[in-house]
């Protein structure tokens, strides 16, 4: 008994040591540690780079409610930081974003700092002379999204224009393009320039408005080829491979990121007679048309204040496609296409605006393409060397890392 006890104690023996030794043949884990990228800061944050251009001058802004630094306005900080503020300009939306779309923004003083504000969306889009007279340096700093009918660049166009005119000094405070990874869409025909297209660039243009102030001013595309006395603050910590949630809408009907992704595809359906969602609590995330044949899903649009006061087929119920929960990463056709086929096979009248439609196309080939029933293949075919052509065009002004 004794003797096969000590057996078994040396069999126990033997495989602890063997495990130990197991154990010590397997190599450390080396703890990996992921350096985290510096946050981003937008020009706007960046006060050591602008601030001593803005010392003793005085200033205009070019600002809406995109315009804040943490979360206070560009306007109360830049006074709180003893700048000259003498004017606010007011773009499409109006100094606190709450004008419908298309709506004439008025004069008014803001009631917080008694800076006047003064419209250049409606009549006046340009700063005149007079506007400008007590004015050293404009300072640009909205948030944009990337897309060429998006008329905040429309508006920073005029004012370059009018500064390059009137010797002023012109500022652009960068803030990162949440459609910058990619270009896409038809480019630009100058024969339909318009407020909702003024440069000879895609859909999706893939810069920022720092950016694309630069090629604005490089190229010479101001009136009679001017060039204003620009300086851009660029983005710290960004490339254009970074995804950028936005921290405050940048317009009524934008208001989440899925918005953003889909808007240079279903803006479009602008000047048509299918509903995008003004009149809901989820404009530009779904299509839809009064009949049950478009779709299963449903939604009815409604007037609704600081939203869309008279939205497209008001108060009636429209079926089609719900796309708030779809992986919108770029520009897509296919939802115009078909829905162009479906309002021809159903007799409906699909276009109630073709010259506004060929004006957010930048020409009158998509249309007619439309008609033709080509496919959104065929189509994307048709601008791919003008878009190639753009795209090496682009690397030349761009301040950020890039998808190519």
């Amino acid at each position: 008994m004794i003797r096969l006890f000590q057996v078994i104690l040396l069999s126990f023996v033997l495989l602890g040591s063997a495990c130990s030794a197991q154990k010590a043949e397997k190599p450390a884990q080396v703890e990996v540690i992921k350096e985290e990228k510096p946050p981003i800061e937008v020009g706007a944050e960046r006060f050591g780079e602008y601030l001593p251009l803005l010392k003793g001058k005085r200033v205009a802004l070019v600002v809406n409610q995109t315009s804040v630094v943490g979360e206070v306005h560009l306007l109360d900080t830049l006074l709180s930081q003893g700048v000259g503020v003498k004017a606010v300009f007011a773009p499409e939306h109006g100094f606190r974003g709450d004008a419908d779309a298309g709506e004439s923004v008025k004069n008014s003083v803001d009631s917080k700092t008694g800076v006047p504000v003064v419209s250049i969306y409606g009549k006046t889009k340009k700063p005149s002379e007079e506007m400008l007279k007590d004015i050293d340096v404009v300072v640009f700093d909205i948030q944009d999204v990337g897309v060429r009918f998006y008329t905040y660049i429309s508006t920073m166009h005029y004012v370059m224009e009018a500064c390059a005119e009137q010797g002023k000094q012109f500022i652009v405070l960068d803030r990162p393009n949440p459609n910058g990874e990619y270009v896409a869409g038809p480019v630009l025909d100058l024969e339909f320039q318009s407020f909702v297209g003024m440069h000879p660039i895609p859909v999706v243009h893939g810069l920022t408005v720092g950016e694309l102030a630069k090629m604005i001013n490089q190229e010479k595309w101001l009136e009679n080829g001017a060039q204003c006395d620009l300086t851009v603050i660029p983005v710290a910590n960004y490339s254009h491979l970074d995804s950028f949630s936005l921290p405050i809408k940048p317009s009524p009907n934008l208001p989440n990121d899925q918005s953003i992704r889909l808007y240079p595809s279903l803006c479009f359906f602008e000047p048509t007679s299918v509903s995008i969602g003004r009149g809901t609590l989820f404009p530009f995330q779904v299509v839809g048309y009064p009949d049950s044949s478009f779709g299963e899903f449903s939604f009815t649009p409604k007037s609704i204040e600081g939203l869309s006061k008279y939205p497209k087929l008001q108060d009636k119920e429209c079926f089609g496609l719900d796309l708030r929960e779809v992986e919108a990463k770029q520009f897509n056709m296919s939802y115009l296409v078909d829905y162009y086929e479906k309002s021809k096979q159903l007799g409906v009248e699909f276009f109630t605006n073709r010259k506004f439609f060929n004006l957010l196309a930048g020409n009158d080939k998509l249309v007619k393409e439309l008609e033709e029933g080509k496919t959104v293949a065929e189509i994307e075919q048709g601008w791919e060397k003008e878009l190639e052509t753009y795209k090496g065009m682009r690397k030349k002004y761009l301040i950020y890392p890039d998808f190519e």
